[in-house]
C-alpha cells in the first residue's frame, strides 16, 4: 500500500531515487539503517532515508504498518537495547536513526559506543538538554543566552508558597520528559496552583514531575530552529512553526502538536544566522567543553520578543510534527548527513534546504488529547496528489491488510509548494480525501505564526 502518495520504490519525483546533494559521509559504501520509533516523525525519517543514494535498506523498530513500504519492521520496545543490538547483528545494520527522546535519555547512544554501529543522536548526558529543563536553564544562565527568568523547585510546599506570593502570569513545566505535554501556561492563580498540584502532588507525569521549573510568561511569536551537529560542528539551520493547542485560534489544552509549517521567510536569513551563531553554536561548544559533546539534531524552541529571541526549551531530536515539514525541504542526502554527524565528520558535509514551503496538518482522533476511540478503518491513503505526502503515526494493521486508527494523532498530511498558501491548499485538499470515523483537525495551520 502506498502511503506517501507515490510508490516509495520509485521515489517522490520520478521513477528512480532522487539525486540529492551528496558528500562522503559513508565513503560511498551501501548503508543499512534502522529507524527507532513508530510515529509520523519516524515514518518521515524512514521515507527520506529510503530516498538516500547511500542507503540500501531501511528497517524500523518497531515501526508501523505504513513504514513497511520502506522496508521490514521489527516488533519490540524502543528501550530494549539488547533486542535492537540483536537486530543490528542479524541485519548488518550500519546506522541507527533515533526518532523519540525516550531511548536517547535512556542511553541508547552510550550502549552502542565503541561498536561498529553508528547512532544518530546525543548521549544520555548531552540529551539532558531535553530530559531536564533545569539542566538546560542552568546552561543558558552560564552562557548568558536570553531565556525567561525562572525558579526551580523540588518541594511541593515551597513551589506552592512561591506561586501564592506572586501575581504574574507564569509558565509551569515538569522538569523531565512528558511527551510534549508537560508545559502549563497559567495566567491565573487558580491555574498556577492547579498545575503545580497536578505535576508535583498528583504526579500526572510520574518521576518527570519530581522537579518543576516555573518561568515568567513572555510574549511573542514562537519558532523552532533545527541544526545538525557532530559534537563540534553545526550545519546551516532550518526554521519551522508548530501548533500545540487542540483548537483553531490556539485554544484548548496542549497536545503533542496539531500541525506545523516551514519556509525560509518565517524569519530573515540574518535572524536565522544570528540564532545559529549566538545561541546554538555556543551551546554545542559548551557541551564539548564540559565533556559531553552533542551529536545528532538540536532543536531550539524560541520566542521572538521585542528585545530579541529567547530560548524556551531544547529538544534533542526532530520534532513531531516539525520533522514532517522540514524533511521534504532537505535537499541533501539524509543518510549521509546522519552518518556524518554520528562519525564526527559533519565538516565534510554540506546541508542544504530548499526555498519552498511545507505545511503539515495532523489528522487526529476526536477527543484527543483526552479520551478518544480507535480501531476505525482509514480510507483514501492510496490517493495520489502531486506535492503532498502522508506520514502515519497512530495506525496499525486491521483485517485483510487494512489500516485502522490506533492513536490520538493518526497521521500528518503535508503540502510542499512554492509558497505557504499553495502548500496549505495542497495539504487541506489531500486531508479531505482521507477519512476515518471521528477524524478531527485544525483548520488554521499555516495561516498565522503561533504566539502562545
Amino acid at each position: 500500500m502506498t502511503i506517501s502518495g507515490r510508490d516509495p520504490k520509485v521515489g517522490v519525483l520520478g521513477f528512480v531515487k532522487i539525486k540529492f546533494l551528496n558528500f562522503n559521509g559513508f565513503n560511498g559504501r551501501s548503508m543499512k539503517t534502522l529507524v527507532i520509533g513508530s510515529g509520523a516523525r519516524e515514518h518521515a525519517m524512514a521515507w527520506k532515508l529510503y530516498m538516500s543514494e547511500q542507503v540500501s535498506s531501511v528497517h524500523s523498530f518497531p515501526g508501523n504498518i505504513s513504514m513497511r513500504d520502506m522496508g521490514p519492521t521489527h516488533d519490540g520496545d524502543i528501550c530494549d537495547f539488547k533486542k535492537i543490538q540483536h537486530i543490528c547483528n542479524v541485519e548488518h545494520i550500519d546506522l541507527l536513526a533515533i526518532g523519540p527522546e525516550v531511548p536517547l535519555s535512556a542511553g541508547i547512544v552510550d550502549y552502542f559506543a565503541g561498536s561498529d554501529i553508528k547512532v544518530f543522536g546525543p548521549s544520555k548526558a548531552s540529551s539532558q538538554l531535553e530530559s531536564s529543563k533545569a539542566f538546560a536553564k542552568d546552561l543558558l544562565s552560564v552562557l548568558g543566552i536570553p531565556s525567561p527568568l525562572h525558579h526551580t523547585f523540588q518541594d511541593f510546599s515551597a513551589a506552592k508558597s512561591w506561586v501564592e506570593s506572586n501575581s504574574v502570569p507564569l509558565v509551569i513545566k515538569a522538569d523531565g520528559l512528558a511527551a510534549g505535554k508537560g508545559v502549563f501556561i497559567a495566567d491565573t492563580k487558580e491555574e498556577q496552583l492547579s498545575a503545580v498540584y497536578a505535576i508535583m502532588s498528583n504526579r500526572i507525569f510520574g518521576e518527570s514531575g519530581d522537579k518543576i521549573v516555573i518561568e515568567e510568561k513572555i510574549e511573542g511569536p514562537e519558532i523552532s530552529v533545527f541544526v545538525f551537529c557532530d559534537g563540534t560542528d553545526i550545519s546551516d539551520a532550518v526554521v519551522a512553526c508548530d501548533y500545540k493547542r487542540i483548537g483553531d485560534g490556539d485554544v484548548g489544552p496542549n497536545t503533542g502538536g496539531m500541525g506545523s509549517y516551514s519556509y525560509p521567510g518565517i524569519i530573515s536569513e540574518a535572524q536565522l544566522s544570528e540564532i545559529k551563531e549566538i545561541i546554538l553554536r555556543p551551546v554545542v561548544e559548551h557541551m564539548a567543553e564540559i565533556g559531553t559533546p552533542y551529536s545528532g539534531v538540536l532543536y531550539a524552541g524560541l520566542m521572538l520578543t521585542t528585545s530579541g529571541p529567547q530560548v524556551l526549551e531544547f529538544n534533542c531530536r526532530f520534532g513531531d510534527p516539525e520533522a514532517q515539514v522540514i524533511l521534504p525541504r532537505l535537499e541533501s542526502d539524509l543518510g549521509s548527513v546522519m552518518y556524518s554527524c554520528a562519525a564526527g565528520k559533519l565538516s565534510q558535509a554540506r546541508v542544504s534546504w530548499d526555498d519552498k514551503a511545507s505545511v503539515g496538518v495532523v489528522l487526529a482522533s476526536e477527543g484527543y488529547p483526552d479520551a478518544y476511540k480507535t480501531g476505525f478503518p482509514v480510507t483514501g491513503l492510496d490517493h495520489s496528489s502531486s506535492g503532498t505526502y502522508v506520514f502515519c503515526g497512530g495506525v496499525k494493521e486491521g483485517q485483510e491488510d487494512s489500516i485502522i486508527t490506533s492513536g490520538g494523532r493518526v497521521l500528518t498530511v503535508v503540502g510542499h509548494a512554492d509558497n505557504v498558501q499553495e502548500a496549505r491548499d495542497l495539504s487541506y485538499a489531500r486531508s479531505e480525501s482521507i477519512n476515518f470515523i471521528n477524524k478531527f483537525h485544525r483548520n488554521d495551520i499555516g495561516s498565522f505564526m503561533r504566539t502562545a
